[in-house]
């Protein structure tokens, strides 16, 4: 039955839009979108771990797993994964506390035959006991690899220190333990947890595909229609989330990594209500707010803290957690107290003189013109979110609701201001040096439950507001309207504007998005940007020396949908601005203007300093997979350094280190730009003379700077072990292209396409190696390559590397049992999915800006490596199989961690270990570009 309401869409969005109610009761949303290349579907459950019982924790996560393992239409476990992987797919889900989420997407002409398939998950899921323990291992190892997770420690605190009664407290991942038990008990706890909870009146899908509305609700009845109605009604326990013995209390939280942090906490209703003002978004667009006069210009100045947000927090169906997070010094940490009372008197300016009309709508102004010019998302972001705001917004504002702010409303705005008092406050304070006597359940987090004094309470609120807070004056880069020009491009890709030594700008009209949004990479390549650990430490400590000096300035832009990045890369570094071009070319100006100027203070150099330290550090207590993937840049890349080598460095450098680095490192300057959207040729050819005026006061011309790769070919296999102190092992094998031609790429990412499903069903679907498995494709400095990695609880990395080797050497054997039609889909599934046509003028624009980095100056690779794509044989790769993968003395390299709880297995050893990182770089031949 379709509904007669009508969805609000955005001017700006050409796809058309139904809602409709089968007679399930299942609540579907359908969008035909005539553009679309890939179809999508998102289911999304109003079952999540607030549902587990109290017995089984877990258990809606553990279902969320189980229900992609077979359906008795389609019993082979792994069949779903592949079919969607094979024709140019991409799946995958969520359990949350009150969701889960079930989502992919494919090529549009298979999308009949995906939905036959999902559907079955609701219809018909075989729970085949077989699978069951093989599948709490993949929960353990999913549970495992975040044990030294400082998020899921400190969430666990959190769940500790709430009412016990309130279905947040419950432990929400599971593992062996929870769902232990005989493998037949466990299936039918799971059957009965299923047929209670899942029932298509408390599920909402939503279908994305280039297909009427007509055939796609043709579609959805005939495959969603079988879907059980259970009438579930039940609702979650209405207590509240903290007893009034848990309010006022200080909660001390030891992290793993180097940090210091509190957040300030209050408890408030739930926010469903209030979405049609948004209260909350307003209040946190004043205490969020950074230019001068604000809280967190305050804190910084004092040199009490270097970073604040306001509204963070969880939420549900009874409650929101509001959070001011503030990211303190070691001065903030020892004067906490103070900081609380600035933040309490900045809140009491808010509530005497930040109620006015004009400052609400002027973030209601900012969400209007995103909404009017909203920029579309791809098919499978768009399903996902879709059917979530189903549950959370009337169908007419299905779209709408995240952009809708309806006027000031008084009354909701005061209500939830005066929550924000210390009497419903609670603090929790994250930092190594604070002292614990508790450790939290399952994560082993130590902490400290205080209560705050009536003293410290008292001071807190009868506060006076001082001189250097105020809220700020109108935004003078806020556009009431703005319009995208009509004027047609001249060229279908980017085409340079302006050329002299040392200088070039791109520029491309957009006339396909019709917004009237611009982005600007500006890349200043320099020979002193990196080429030793020392240079490199320090370009890294000027763009965040820069970017904290900018905040101030620049934060009105920001706000008013202006924003821009500064980042440094191998060469050297780059700005990236974005948003609308009425205001684009004022914010370049500033940000150049302010970057000119450099007015780095010691006190601010210290606190820049030690927070790149603290980052640097703490990635020795990153999950072990993503420390070997840093390893492998750094191993491979001559302008890569590891973090820990360049920590060491920065400990020493001074200030003034710091401003002669500066200056040195423009001294010779090579800037590549790209100006692409609604910005006219004449308008870059102007921008271009200035930035050359600009550059000329500075810097001397110079040549790009070269990004150096080490050459593999002829090393045989190297191995590099890299310490990192957890239970799991890791590793990751890499194979690199000799030359970076289009038939190359188009080799290595089908040998991954082909790959990637059966290597995550073999090895930790059935084998049960480890959560975190997988192949990719990896192009490094242009030249393709492919990877292999596991992190695992149960094997060591001699073990993993035999299962990687087994893998490659039995594919071949798969290879040749696929069918022609079989190997045509395969391959027309990756072309599609190089080929996807752009969704937006950000990804437009990322995809130009990558193609000027990888010097493909016609814009034209991905073509070519699909033509490529089309004439591969299954005998092409079979043979780079045979002749680059299965031999002894194949060229690769394998980097890998000991897990602590692997030592006793037979060590990865080799007479080619990389020991020496600094000696193999230099010996190395290089490739070039």
């Amino acid at each position: 039955m379709s509904d007669i309401k009508q969805i609000k869409t955005s001017p700006n969005d050409h796809r058309q839009y139904r809602h409709l109610t089968l007679k399930n009761g299942l609540s579907v949303l359908l969008v035909a979108d005539e553009h679309a290349t890939q179809s999508a579907a998102s289911m999304a459950v109003a079952v999540g771990h607030f549902d587990d019982p109290v017995e089984r924790p877990g258990m809606a996560h553990f279902l969320e797993h189980m229900l992609f393992l077979g359906t008795e239409k389609y019993p082979e476990s792994g069949e779903y994964s592949a079919f969607i992987n094979q024709h140019g797919g991409t799946n995958n889900a969520w359990t949350g506390t009150e969701h889960t989420n079930f989502f992919y997407s494919i090529n549009a002409d298979q999308f009949e035959a995906s939905l036959d398939r999902f559907s079955q998950f609701f219809i018909a899921p075989l729970f085949n006991k077989d699978l069951v323990d093989r599948e709490r291992h993949a929960i353990e190892s999913e549970f495992s690899m975040k044990l030294k997770d400082d998020v899921r420690r400190v969430y666990q605190v959190q769940k500790e220190t709430v009412n016990p009664a309130h279905p947040f407290s419950k432990f929400s991942v599971g593992n062996l333990k929870t769902l232990s038990g005989e493998e037949s008990e466990l299936r039918q706890e799971l059957l009965h947890f299923y047929q209670q909870k899942y029932s298509a009146n408390i599920m909402t899908l939503c279908l994305v595909a280039p297909q009427s509305l007509d055939q796609l609700t043709s579609l959805a009845e005939q495959y969603f229609s079988q879907i059980r109605n259970q009438q579930r009604t039940d609702s979650y326990a209405d207590v509240a989330i903290y007893l009034p013995e848990q309010l006022q209390k200080q909660i001390n939280i030891i992290p793993l990594k180097e940090q210091k942090r509190v957040a300030i906490t209050f408890a408030l209703p739930e926010l469903e209500r209030f979405y049609k003002h948004k209260p909350l978004t307003f209040i946190s667009h004043l205490l969020g707010y950074e230019g001068k006069g604000s809280l967190l210009s305050y804190l910084k100045e004092s040199g009490l803290a270097n970073n604040l947000s306001a509204g963070g927090g969880v939420n549900g169906y009874n409650f929101k957690d509001y959070n001011i997070s503030i990211q303190l010094t070691d001065r903030g940490l020892a004067n906490l107290d103070e900081v609380i009372s600035a933040t309490f008197e900045y809140i009491n300016l808010v509530k005497c003189q930040g109620l006015q009309t004009w400052r609400y709508d002027e973030r209601a102004a900012l969400l209007k013109i995103a909404f009017q010019y909203q920029e579309q998302v791809n098919a499978l972001d768009l399903a996902s979110h879709l059917s979530i705001n189903m549950h959370h917004y009337d169908i007419e504002d299905v779209i709408f609701g995240d952009y809708r702010m309806d006027g000031l409303n008084l009354a909701e705005t005061k209500a939830l201001l005066a929550l924000m008092t210390p009497a419903n406050m609670r603090l929790q304070l994250i930092a190594p040096e604070l002292d614990a006597n508790k450790k939290a359940a399952w994560y082993h987090t130590p902490y400290q439950v205080q209560a705050i004094s009536q003293q410290r309470l008292s001071i807190w609120t009868n506060t006076t507001v001082r001189e250097q807070l105020y809220l700020p004056n109108k935004n003078p880069f806020i556009i009431d309207e703005c319009i995208a020009r009509p004027d047609k491009s001249n060229y279908p890709v980017p085409t340079v504007v302006a050329q002299k030594p040392g200088y070039r700008i791109w520029h491309r009209k957009d006339d396909e998005f019709n917004v009237p949004k611009g982005h600007l990479y500006l890349s200043l390549d320099s020979a002193q940007a990196a080429a030793t650990p020392k240079q490199a430490a320090l370009t890294r400590l000027y763009v965040e020396m820069l970017l904290d000096y900018l905040t101030e300035y620049t934060y009105q832009a920001e706000v008013a949908g202006l924003s821009y990045n500064i980042y440094p890369h191998q060469g050297g570094i780059t700005l990236h601005l974005t948003g609308f071009t009425g205001k684009q070319e004022t914010l370049l100006e500033l940000v150049i203007e302010k970057a000119r100027e450099r007015n780095f203070t010691q006190s601010r150099f210290d606190l820049i300093k030690r927070q790149i330290l603290r980052a640097w550090y703490n990635h020795s207590q990153a999950k072990p997979i993503s420390q070997l993937f840093t390893s492998l840049t750094v191993t491979l890349q001559k302008r890569s350094f590891e973090p820990s080598r360049m920590a060491e460095i920065l400990e020493e450098i001074t200030l003034d280190d710091l401003h002669a680095h500066v200056k040195s490192f423009y001294e010779k300057i090579h800037l590549e730009g790209l100006v692409f959207g609604d910005w006219l040729e004449s308008e870059t050819h102007v921008l271009g003379e200035r930035l050359e005026r600009i550059l000329s006061l500075v810097t001397t011309p110079s040549r790009e700077s070269s990004r150096e790769l080490i050459n593999l070919s002829s090393k045989g296999t190297l191995l590099r072990e890299i310490p990192v102190s957890h239970p799991d092992s890791s590793i990751i094998v890499y194979y690199q292209s000799d030359t970076a031609t289009p038939e190359n790429m188009a080799l290595f990412s089908l040998l991954n396409h082909t790959m990637s499903s059966t290597f995550f069903h073999e090895l930790r679907t059935k084998r049960q190696l480890g959560y975190m498995v997988g192949t990719g494709y990896l192009p490094l400095n242009r030249y393709p390559g492919i990877i292999f990695y596991i992190q695992s609880p149960t094997c060591g990395p001699q073990l993993l590397l035999e299962a990687i080797d087994e893998f490659i050497a039995d594919f071949t054997y798969a290879v040749l049992q696929i069918t022609n039609e079989q190997w045509e889909a395969t391959k027309n599934g990756l072309v599609n999915q190089l080929l996807i046509k752009d969704s937006s003028l950000k990804v437009r624009s990322q995809r130009y800006w990558s193609s000027i980095g990888n010097k493909d100056y016609s814009f034209n690779q991905r073509e070519l490596v699909a033509e490529q794509i089309k004439q591969l044989t299954r005998a092409d790769l079979i043979k780079f199989i045979m002749q680059r993968m299965r031999t002894k003395h194949c060229d690769r390299l394998v980097l890998f961690s000991t897990g602590d709880s692997h030592h006793e297995q037979v060590p990865l050893e080799s007479d080619k270990m990389i020991t020496d990182l600094r000696a193999f770089k230099q010996e190395s031949a290089q490739f070039e570009y």
